[in-house]
């Protein structure tokens, strides 16, 4: 098969893949839409889940990836399978030490932390206080997504690109399961839906173990730290993070404006931020991922 041909096929599973993503997330937004309404409570768990979405997009499915596996197909290339998996585990243990200090200071200075995304908040207690809540429950997700980014960079190298962009359904449907289970038994469905985020990250990451294995990919073996390989991934990470920063930057401004318009300013900015991104998901994705 030429390349482009392999393009065009892997780009199609990753695109229809993504679409039913996307329709699984559509009805996600629907059911916490009716779970949860449009006001105070809804702002507040919307800004939760929007800051560990940053440093996702930042270190996660966006830089890291795209760093990381021409690294690793060098490294195969170079060296073997074998060694291009040490350059892998290296690289989910520095993750996982850098992530793990970010979300333990994110998790001690919730409260600044969440004056700084939205500091209109602050005009109202009971909401701040919610909010900082659900950012401590909602945090510790950027850790696990983080590793399933890095995995989908391992398996996408390995040729294998259906049950990474599968991934993000399990996540609709966890919300979907926490938002109703919140409101028919009721109780604080943010709150619910904050544990939900927790535990679609967890899920997620289980998911993608077996396809590894399957590939002969194993977390627990070799690995070297301190090893060049490593170093060029961070190097080529740099650029990309500063460019993936300046559009968060904008995010993270219209979510602090929208803090201090009326209740649900920022439900309803982060609803059609989701429309927005539907066609760049399906097809810009789809495509460069393959590519």
């Amino acid at each position: 098969m030429s390349h482009s041909k392999s393009i065009a096929r892997n780009a199609a599973t990753v695109g229809g893949a993504t679409l039913l993503s996307r329709i699984a997330g559509f009805v996600r937004d629907m059911v916490v839409a009716f779970a949860l309404g449009a006001g105070p409570i809804s702002d507040a768990f919307f800004v939760a889940f929007r800051v560990p979405n940053l440093l996702r997009r930042l270190f996660g499915e966006g830089a890291l990836t795209m760093a990381f596996i021409p690294v690793f197909a060098r490294a195969r290339q170079e060296q073997g399978q074998e060694r291009a998996f040490e350059l892998a585990r290296s690289a989910f243990v520095w993750q996982a030490l850098i992530l793990a200090v970010l979300t333990g200071l994110a998790v001690a200075l919730a409260r600044p932390l969440t004056l700084l995304i939205a500091p209109g908040f602050s005009s109202d207690p009971a909401q701040f206080e919610l909010t900082v809540q659900l950012v401590r429950i909602c945090f510790p997700y950027v850790l696990f997504i983080s590793a399933v980014a890095l995995a989908m960079g391992v398996l996408n190298s390995l040729g294998h690109f259906l049950s990474p962009a599968l991934s993000p359904v399990l996540l609709n449907l966890v919300l979907i399961a926490a938002a109703l289970t919140g409101y028919y038994t009721g109780g604080q469905v943010a709150v619910w839906l904050a544990w939900g985020v927790f535990a679609a990250g967890v899920v997620q990451l289980l998911f993608q173990i077996p396809f590894l294995r399957g590939r002969g990919f194993r977390l627990i073996g070799p690995m070297r730290l301190r090893d060049a390989y490593v170093g060029r991934v961070g190097r080529l990470m740099l650029p990309t993070v500063f460019g993936a920063a300046v559009y968060q930057v904008n995010i993270i401004l219209s979510t602090m404006l929208a803090s201090f318009l009326p209740s649900g300013s920022v439900t309803y900015l982060y609803y059609a931020d989701r429309l927005v991104e539907f066609p760049l998901g399906v097809f810009g994705f789809a495509l460069s991922t393959a590519a």
